[in-house]
């Protein structure tokens, strides 16, 4: 984020930014994985060390067509949790079940700003990327005991909700920050993906481009007509 060389061949960095790539995963399964797959799977191990078990319930992932959104249904649905999807794209239904989505619901269920600072329970656990009204109202759903972590702003960066559900029902929020993560939690979280995340749902999400057409790929991804992960093969 702070520093230059992300689409280099080569980047001179402190040692101490780096982390061992798991023996199994290739460098550019480390890309397609990027910092949004890795943020996906810090949000996993905040939901699995807030309780969250697969025999709680659903677990909402919000942005699902998007990079952290993606990888978040594809290791946890291998985790055993049945996973919802939200998503604005109702056309790629499709490929979130064959990343392991069990449902998938309309992202406008979710995104309005309600008048009620509590709901019915629904979710046991939740991985949002949106904040705003999404993240309001998907931690007003949360169930008894479960657990939101939030990673993102894609909606809005702002928070008006209720202490409600964290005095009611004991919601836990934990944020998804990956950029400062210590060196322990960054190692635990590149293990974990190199077991819990499929290989081949992996490339399923994967667009793979070269170097001359990252501005225009750019362009789409702002407006959120990119679907999974772009890797930039740095030497075409």
């Amino acid at each position: 984020m702070g520093h230059h060389g992300g689409l280099a061949q080569r980047a001179r960095v402190r040692s101490e930014w780096l982390n061992r790539i798991p023996g199994n995963l290739t460098t550019r399964d480390a890309m397609a994985i990027g910092t949004a797959g890795y943020t996906a799977m810090l949000c996993v191990l905040a939901l699995e060390d807030a309780g969250v078990a697969p025999e709680k319930g659903d677990v909402l992932v919000t942005g699902a067509n998007g990079g952290v959104g993606s990888i978040a249904v594809a290791i946890l649905s291998r985790l055993g949790y049945r996973v919802v999807a939200a998503t604005g794209r109702p056309e790629h239904a499709e490929y979130l079940h064959s990343l392991g989505a069990a449902a998938i619901i309309d992202r406008a269920q979710l995104s309005d700003p309600r008048d009620r600072p509590i709901s019915a329970e629904r979710w046991a656990g939740v991985v949002d990327v949106a904040g705003g009204p999404t993240l309001v109202n998907a931690i007003a759903e949360t169930k008894y005991r479960g657990a939101v972590a939030a990673c993102g702003l894609a909606q809005s960066d702002e928070l008006h909700g209720s202490v409600l559900p964290f005095i009611l029902r004991n919601v836990t929020l934990a944020g998804g920050v990956s950029g400062n993560a210590p060196q322990d939690v960054r190692q635990r979280a590149w293990d974990r993906l190199a077991t819990d995340l499929d290989p081949q749902k992996l490339e399923s999400t994967v667009q793979q481009i070269g170097l001359a057409e990252v501005l225009e790929v750019y362009e789409k991804i702002i407006p959120g007509k990119v679907r999974g992960r772009i890797v930039v093969d740095v030497n075409a």
